[in-house]
């Protein structure tokens, strides 16, 4: 059998890491198993081309919300190209609704539900024995005579049992490499897929070591380690941060996804020892009002995870990526305002303002009713209203979202964004709040725009703040741009002036 991996990423930087743990367990097996990547940016039509021209036998697609949509289509269409090819499908977008996708996508052949590494084995080895034995592979779902079947799910393996993908494939020097050490969550976040299974599995230490180090010789620019809560462990993660310092190559960054209120002073004082740059921590704050916290099955008291993370971001050799989530229980415009500004005073790098996404299989799935949430019936399966907040409020703090993006996270812009919310009176959300009614009331939200742009439109804003602040924005925006950007671009931009070009 000639088989293809496949999935669309949602950029070409990223890779799929499901996929190579499912060609690692079929190294060696007789059926020809090949792994390619596209990205949702990628032109259709070339998709369905490379799939329909290579004359696979099976084809599987890695689903998720970022590419549900087109898979759809894309597979709908290969399925009529090409009717003989078996087409199977699997990730977070079917696990949790196996029996309601295969009936509404009749093009489906299979799906596999849960953890996915043995049951493709086993589906495998049945198309290619003579009996096709469906019923003996765990977490299938499959059509046979017109009906479709569903098999109970797959115990979860020992992880330490699944061989580590890299033995087997490249490790890409153009994309960010993806690595777990441990599967599963201890915790119950009723918005988080994670949350049906809250058991962890744990890879051995010395075998963590091992595979670390062999990204540490082959040195990727980037390592993200997926583990959902990485220092469920202290004392585990602890070690690890201890041998990537020791081993630093110099080059390679590696990103975790933390708990901060997990983090101890021993932690903080060896992290404080990492060159700038080898260390990169994603930590999900989400909110900081208690009822709402309390709702969703995190810790009330939010005050452990903002000091930690101060002190984190004040070690000032690590990057740090803060999140909040709009459209949660009990939080109002009002009360997301002040969440937003007492994160945005930790001062973190980068401060992701998402949107609650109801998917299925989560706690949060069967409170809609009791929370008044409605959301979009397709993928991402966002926010629209809950009883708390409104679609105008929420639509609202996207526009906010975008300034945050643009003006915050991009970078180029800090001491002028200090001074003006400084000046505007209405702390950092006020400002923000004022900055994109402007924006998308003069209508340049309509069409992508470049850096120079942007210094441009802010001086024009601070025009529109009281105490005639323009002249001191405009001295702060120089100094911003020209430490941002080579003495080229600086001197031209200065040359063409800072009239904005509509």
């Amino acid at each position: 059998m000639k088989i293809l991996l496949t999935t669309l990423n949602s950029k070409y930087v990223h890779s799929n890491l499901a996929l190579k743990y499912l060609y690692t367990v079929m190294a060696g097996e007789k059926s020809q198993v090949e792994v390619r990547e596209f990205t949702i940016n990628n032109d259709p039509g070339y998709i369905f081309t490379e799939l329909v021209r290579a004359n696979y036998d099976m084809v599987c697609f890695s689903c998720y919300i970022w590419n549900i949509e087109q898979i759809k289509v894309l597979a709908r269409d290969f399925r009529e190209a090409c009717p003989s090819v078996k087409i199977l499908v699997g990730g977070p977008e079917v696990s949790f609704c196996g029996p309601e996708f295969m009936k509404e996508n009749p093009w489906a052949d299979y799906a596999i539900c849960g953890e996915g590494e043995y049951s493709f084995y086993r589906l495998c080895q049945v198309l290619e024995s003579i009996d096709k034995r469906f019923d003996t592979v765990p977490g299938l779902i499959y059509r046979q005579d017109g009906k479709i079947y569903v098999n109970g799910l797959v115990e979860p393996m020992d992880f330490n049992l699944i061989p580590f993908p890299y033995s087997v494939l490249d490790c890409e020097k153009d994309r960010v490499v993806y690595y777990e050490s441990s599967r599963g969550c201890p915790f119950r976040c009723s918005y988080c897929l994670s949350a049906a299974d809250t058991s962890v599995r744990f890879l051995n230490m010395d075998r963590v070591k091992s595979e670390l180090g062999y990204f540490l010789y082959k040195k990727p620019p980037q390592v993200k380690l997926i583990d959902r809560t990485f220092n469920a462990r202290p004392e585990r993660a602890y070690e690890i941060f201890r041998y990537l310092i020791a081993g630093d190559n110099g080059v390679t960054n590696f990103h975790f996804e933390i708990c901060a209120d997990l983090l101890d002073d021993r932690t903080l004082n060896l992290l404080a020892e990492a060159r700038k740059g080898l260390f990169q921590m994603e930590i999900g704050i989400q909110s900081t009002n208690p009822a709402t916290l309390a709702a969703v099955g995190r810790k009330d008291n939010v005050y452990p995870v903002l000091y930690n993370t101060e002190r984190l971001i004040k070690l000032g050799n690590i990057h740090v990526h803060v999140d909040l989530i709009a459209g949660l229980p009990y939080e109002s415009y009002e009360i997301f305002a002040r969440s937003f500004d007492k994160v945005y005073s930790l001062g973190a790098d980068m401060l992701q303002l998402g949107f609650l996404k109801v998917l299925a299989g989560t706690p949060i799935y069967n409170q809609i009713e009791a929370h008044g949430i409605k959301y979009r019936s397709h993928a991402p399966y966002e926010v629209i209203s809950t009883d708390y907040i409104s679609a105008e409020e929420l639509v609202r703090l996207k526009m906010i979202e975008n300034m945050v993006d643009i003006y915050y996270n991009r970078g180029g812009f800090e001491d002028t964004i200090d001074f003006l919310i400084g000046s505007c009176g209405k702390g950092p959300f006020g400002f923000y709040e004022m900055l994109a009614d402007y924006y998308y009331e003069k209508g340049y939200q309509n069409r992508d725009r470049k850096k120079e742009d942007q210094y441009r439109i802010l001086l024009e804003f601070s025009g529109t703040l009281p105490g005639g602040v323009r002249e001191k924005t405009r001295e702060l925006l120089e100094g911003d741009m020209k430490r941002n950007t080579n003495p080229e671009i600086f001197n031209r931009f200065l040359r063409k002036g800072w009239e904005l070009t509509r």
